[in-house]
């Protein structure tokens, strides 16, 4: 059977040692956020995986979640330029692209840069904000620059979004654009804890620690760029068999088909899925992909990039209903 693989030179020049170092960085990153975050251990998984994926991740979850926190520590363990932006109902798209300035002195206008150029962007709570403001950060997501008087303006290497988002039927929030929705290599809902993690979160709170002082929570920097570009090429170089190329397309062909959903996957969402399999194979130290690394990552990769028929939501249809039904008739490949 063939395979789909890339060549090895997209390793950066690197060592085997490095590679070696850059997957030990990668899984030390998420033991190093356990530190602060307690039971999200999917999620954390889902954060790694669309950085070594140059994806962005969407996260929902109910208020108090620690959806911020999560991403607040995962910035902290790593030694890149972090900005958070609070999206508010009022926030324009120029507060986070940046506008132009104009300068009396010089009689000459200049562009200020937004809080988007920087390496992690933290949107906190996304979907309280317009959508011509979400907009904003289509093209920032997908061409990894913005445009601003139509000059092209690049966005630092690497560049993630990760966003928090709470449940949609939330006072106050507005749905996210099906567009931007397709943007997000990830969407990683956060469940509440269970009794035992919550359990252990009060300890932790008993004990003196302080979400707002990370520091004191002995969480610092244990990746950096070089091991994070190191990571996106070796994870190029998984092999894919061509059977399981097939049977991601039958994946989400059968998103497509089914009678409850109006809007299916499209091929970037099986692209999407392609490159977290290979990333989380490798994470998981194969250099091949299994069926059971797209099975682990077809939730997450396209969970948001259905579109239910509302007579099928009003007939209680979700769109994780529909992904089990979809996983449990497509034959897998041996």
């Amino acid at each position: 059977m063939g395979t789909v693989t890339e060549n090895s030179s997209l390793t950066m020049g690197a060592t085997p040692d490095e590679v070696a170092r850059a997957h030990a960085a990668l899984v030390a990153l998420r033991a190093e956020v356990g530190k602060a975050v307690v039971g999200q251990d999917a999620a954390v998984t889902g954060l790694v995986i669309a950085l070594i994926c140059r994806g962005h991740v969407l996260l929902e979850g109910v208020p108090g979640i620690a959806k911020t926190l999560l991403v607040r520590t995962f910035c902290r363990a790593l030694d890149l330029k972090t900005t958070r932006v609070q999206f508010t109902p009022d926030l324009m798209p120029g507060d986070i692209t940046g506008s132009l300035i104009y300068d009396a002195r010089s009689a000459e206008f200049s562009f200020r840069p937004g809080p988007v150029f920087t390496n992690l962007l933290l949107a906190d709570e996304i979907n309280r904000t317009p959508p011509k403001t979400q907009a904003s950060l289509l093209e920032a997501m997908e061409e990894r620059q913005v445009s601003v008087d139509g000059t092209p303006r690049p966005l630092p290497d690497p560049f993630l979004v990760a966003a928090t988002q709470n449940p949609v039927e939330y006072e106050g929030t507005y749905p996210l654009p099906e567009a931007q929705l397709d943007r997000f290599l990830l969407k990683l809902v956060m469940p509440l804890p269970s009794r035992v993690d919550e359990i252990a979160v009060l300890q932790r709170h008993a004990g003196g620690f302080d979400p707002r002082n990370l520091e004191a929570a002995g969480v610092g920097p244990v990746a950096n760029a070089r091991d994070l570009a190191i990571a996106q090429a070796a994870a190029r170089t998984v092999a894919v068999r061509e059977d399981i190329v097939g049977y991601i397309v039958d994946v989400c062909r059968a998103t497509r088909e089914s009678p409850a959903v109006r809007l299916g996957v499209s091929p970037r969402g099986a692209t999407a899925l392609l490159a977290a399999s290979r990333a989380w194979a490798w994470l998981s130290g194969r250099d091949y992909v299994l069926p059971d690394d797209v099975k682990a990552l077809a939730r997450p990769a396209l969970r948001h990039r259905i579109g239910l028929r509302a007579e099928a939501e009003l007939e209680g249809a979700t769109t994780e209903g529909v992904l089990d039904q979809v996983l449990a008739n497509v034959p897998v490949p041996r």
